[in-house]
């Protein structure tokens, strides 16, 4: 059963688009911002579980990477770092570390 094999495919997916030597694509921005879409639908527990300011600033992050999406130019190496600091904020308590500066 290759569900048992990997456990938390979303989330080792999810980890692997936000390390720092992945080269972002427009698929891997989309699927995050959507990943992050369905578990606030589903109320996942662990957003649950942060405070109300932390979400706000989640939701802030989600916002601007969308923007970011939707004004993409030529891609520069600053504005790679700063989509994937909105996406990993955006995910935020959703990672299996959640070690934000931002938290």
């Amino acid at each position: 059963m290759q569900q048992a094999a990997y456990p938390n495919p979303p989330e080792t997916r999810l980890e692997r688009i936000l390390h720092p030597t992945h080269t972002l694509c427009k698929d891997d921005v989309v699927w995050v911002l959507e990943y992050v879409k369905k578990k606030v639908a589903e109320q996942d527990p662990r957003l649950l579980d942060l405070p109300q300011p932390r979400l706000l600033k989640n939701f802030q992050h989600f916002a601007e990477a969308a923007t970011m999406l939707l004004q993409r130019r030529p891609s520069c190496v600053s504005e790679a770092d700063r989509l994937r600091h909105s996406l990993r904020e955006a995910a935020f308590g959703l990672l299996s570390d959640s070690t934000s500066p931002g938290r």
